[in-house]
């Protein structure tokens, strides 16, 4: 099978790098979920679209958005048909694995004030020692004022970190199995050493406090109403000699989230009312208000039937049964250093266009969505017809692989769903890797799906 490269006309390839590089700005500045919504906020309002609370009737092209929290946003271009017909969904979750930190976080011992932390999501936890982190976050006040965090990713920031034992003592630690080489209570990121000065107790932790306050008018109990995360500090960079691929934080699963929310943009007046659904809390199970089993979803949805006159709950049900829906979600990439745990006939490549991935689950498909064979059909003739390159994938071997995505809990409400992502490799490390040809495509075939699936 040849690569997404080899196709490339020069037009084609000016837009891949146009596109790759503005990818790489935006996933530069949303290393958090709250970030995403923000920035995807305002790139929706330049592309013409409105809060959903400023519309009192819809027409077909209206470009309407829904925020939640901060943490959620869904994008929908009104079609020319009634939504009872159905709508063309591409969703992806815009939470990444990091470390949290705790609500009573902030301690000094032996002159060294450190934070508390929780890690969020599956990682290895040894990745994430001896490396340059960023606070990134919220502070909210009890007096309703809200103070953004962000620390170690301008230039001249100081930045965080976990120490990590040095290998000349390491001896036992070496022995520990890869889950247990690093404990999850040991995680706690450094933040200052220097004391207060004629401060007897504590005096590195007041010195920490004093910073705090000074710069951001926060006192120790506000970390109580905090959300703050410690993501890996700097850019995401072009990587390899050719600069075919991109590094960075959080291509899991923002590089979905962006390519999904980048191709409903391009969507004018559609047949089919075009969505793009952007979620928080995949990585811990899509739990919470913020996670895709809220009914966000279903009330933003039923919100725009009643804009637009249908209210009772068989339309509300036909909306949902007659759409259709990618789970943009990321893919593993084949790993030439690690070959033994793939399956090359069923494996995602770098460069090779959009995974698509009939089931996910684990140990004989558990939790998968598993989608019909009938509609992976339509998908392929859809991909066909605008030239998008795919492959068909698993998640490594049968008795190896795993994973979860969104994808069964749109099929809950009777809807086709099928997982579409892009392949990384490294994924829920600190920095992860993708093909820019697979974004490019990726984001093609977000775009066709959702103009011309029926």
């Amino acid at each position: 099978m040849n690569t997404v490269w080899e196709k490339l006309t020069a037009a084609q390839l000016k837009e891949l790098n146009v596109f790759c590089e503005d990818y790489r700005k935006f996933l530069s500045a949303s290393k958090t979920e709250r970030m995403f919504v923000k920035n995807g906020i305002e790139v929706a309002e330049k592309a013409g679209f409105r809060d959903i609370s400023t519309f009192t009737s819809l027409k077909a092209g209206d470009r309407v958005y829904a925020n939640n929290r901060g943490k959620n946003l869904c994008l929908f271009v009104i079609g020319t048909k009634p939504l009872t017909e159905g709508m063309n969904i591409v969703g992806a979750h815009i939470d990444s694995p990091r470390i949290d930190v705790k609500p009573v976080p902030l301690y000094e011992k032996d002159g060294l004030a450190l934070l508390d932390t929780h890690y969020y999501g599956g990682i290895k936890k040894y990745q994430w020692v001896a490396r340059p982190l960023a606070l990134v976050g919220v502070v909210c006040k009890k007096d309703g004022t809200t103070v953004d965090i962000n620390i170690g990713d301008k230039p001249g920031d100081p930045v965080l970190g976990i120490s990590d034992l040095l290998p000349h003592l390491a001896q036992e630690q070496m022995k520990k199995p890869g889950a247990t080489v690093v404990e999850g209570e040991a995680l706690d990121a450094l933040v200052g050493s220097r004391p207060l000065k004629n401060t007897k107790e504590e005096a590195v932790k007041k010195a920490v406090l004093k910073i705090l306050k000074e710069q951001y008018d926060i006192e120790e109990d506000d970390f109580m109403s905090a959300e703050l995360e410690l993501v890996p500090a700097g850019e995401v960079r072009d990587y390899g000699l050719d600069r075919s691929m991109l590094l960075g934080y959080g291509h899991d699963d923002r590089v979905c989230g962006y390519t999904s929310m980048r191709a409903i943009m391009d969507m004018k007046k559609p047949e089919r009312t075009s969505c793009c659904i952007l979620v928080d809390k995949e990585e811990i199970g899509s739990v919470g208000n913020t996670g895709m089993h809220s009914r966000f979803f279903f009330n933003a949805v039923t919100r725009l039937l009643a804009l637009q006159g249908s209210t009772s709950l068989i339309e509300v049900n036909d909306a949902f049964e007659n759409s259709r829906m990618l789970s943009s979600d990321v893919s593993v990439a084949f790993d030439p250093n690690y070959p033994e745990v793939s399956d090359p006939k069923n494996t995602g490549f770098f460069g090779k266009g959009i995974c698509f991935v009939k089931y996910t689950g684990s140990r004989g498909k558990n939790s998968a969505n598993d989608a019909n064979a009938e509609f992976l059909a339509k998908v392929r003739r859809v991909m066909d017809d605008n030239k998008v390159s795919f492959q068909l994938c698993e998640l490594a071997k049968v008795d190896i692989g795993g994973g979860g995505t969104i994808a069964y809990i749109l099929a809950n409400l009777n809807m086709d769903v099928l997982d579409a992502g892009i392949a990384v490799q490294s994924m829920h490390a600190p920095f992860e890797t993708v093909s820019k040809a697979d974004v490019y495509e990726g984001y093609r075939c977000y775009k066709a799906f959702l103009k011309d699936m029926d």
